[in-house]
């Protein structure tokens, strides 16, 4: 009897087949991933060391061009992706921008979004994005979210949660849209500047009786409100002054709008506190058969692409919106850099499109 027939069977393992063993799998069957690449196989495909490695990943501008690419060809092929917990543990920072936004439904946040995303990651910061719905609890809940999650900074967009104080007392951050707070950075437009130019507009193409929808609950409302109010005042036109209580939607716009033009006395003019809304109050002129711009004009404000559609057409005040972006976003990385410095108020100056939905004051 050969040694081969004494010898007890060879125990084969499942599946190996012509010496191969396959991959170990997970008692359902599943393969066991592959360990992931670490900063060690990157360095020794590239044929540098784990520190340099290191400087690459986090953009360092002291390392050479040739090495640069030789990490960064060697991290592809092997699929290496920073951790960047880890990362934020050994630099006590994530490069993590928390946004929030009170309603991303409307296009004038997207816009804005648009330039702080840029600006930010010309510094090097990556945007996440948060929407307190115009509601407190969500607000709040998002701006705890971001702080556990240990955000570098937040941008506030037409959100002031009651957590401020705290909030501004852990990480950097600029309120955009809002004014009356203190100890932040602020960025906002002179809504009543902008109010007056609507008004004024009206006022020369021959309106007197000129209404206003208000918007929800803000400084930004109650300053369109103001600078409206103003305006009529300098024209002499305080007998002719009608607020219309809304918010800042579409359907708020149309609601607001019906109720305006179902007046004995209606208007023949409407300020809208946003774009969304004056498209409210075109539907509702449009159901109501009222001609726009020859029995009804409407103003809108924000200037948002809606206005620029060719069948909408809207006469809007324009806040430069990616501008406003681009300077939260140096405020921001200005007060991380330096913790300490006062706080400032950036005001933007508005101006007024005009478009084709309005017209000279019908005959009344």
């Amino acid at each position: 009897m050969s040694a081969s027939e004494g010898s007890p069977p060879r125990e084969e393992r499942p599946g190996a087949r012509d010496g191969v063993i396959p991959a170990p799998r997970r008692p359902e069957g599943r393969p066991v991933p592959a360990p992931k690449p670490t900063i060690r196989n990157v360095a020794e495909r590239a044929g540098v060391s784990k520190s340099l490695v290191s400087l690459v990943m986090r953009g360092s501008p002291h390392v050479s061009e040739r090495r640069r690419q030789a990490v960064l060809q060697a991290a592809r092929e092997l699929g290496y992706r920073p951790n960047a917990v880890a990362r934020s543990l050994v630099e006590g920072r994530t490069r993590l921008i928390g946004a929030i936004v009170a309603d991303l439904h409307n296009p004038f946040f997207a816009e804005f979004l648009d330039g702080l995303q840029e600006s930010l990651h010309g510094a090097g910061l990556r945007m996440l994005v948060g929407s307190g719905r115009w509601d407190p609890l969500f607000e709040a809940e998002a701006v705890e979210a971001f702080l556990e999650m240990r955000v570098d900074g937040l941008v506030l967009l037409s959100v002031v949660p009651d957590s401020l104080k705290e909030a501004a007392a852990s990480v950097p951050v600029v309120v955009v849209g809002e004014r009356d707070v203190h100890g932040v950075d602020i960025v906002v437009d002179d809504d009543e500047l902008g109010a007056i130019l609507a008004v004024d507009h009206l006022v020369e193409l021959g309106h007197r009786r000129i209404a206003h929808i208000e918007g929800a609950r803000s400084t930004t409302a109650r300053y369109r409100r103001a600078g409206y109010e103003k305006a009529m005042r300098r024209h002499g036109l305080t007998e002719e002054i009608v607020v219309e209580a809304g918010d800042f939607t579409e359907e708020g716009g149309y609601r607001a709008a019906r109720a305006l033009l179902s007046r004995d006395r209606r208007p023949t003019a409407i300020f809208a506190p946003n774009d969304l809304v004056a498209t409210g109050a075109l539907s509702a002129a449009d159901e109501l058969e009222m001609s726009v711009p020859e029995r009804l004009s409407i103003v809108g404000y924000d200037n948002t692409h809606l206005a620029a559609i060719r069948h909408i057409s809207l006469t809007s005040v324009d806040q430069p919106r990616r501008d406003m972006g681009r300077v939260a976003a140096e405020l921001l990385t200005a007060r991380i850099g330096d913790p300490g410095r006062v706080a400032r108020q950036n005001l933007v100056v508005p101006h007024l499109v005009v478009r084709s939905t309005t017209g000279p004051a019908p005959a009344v």
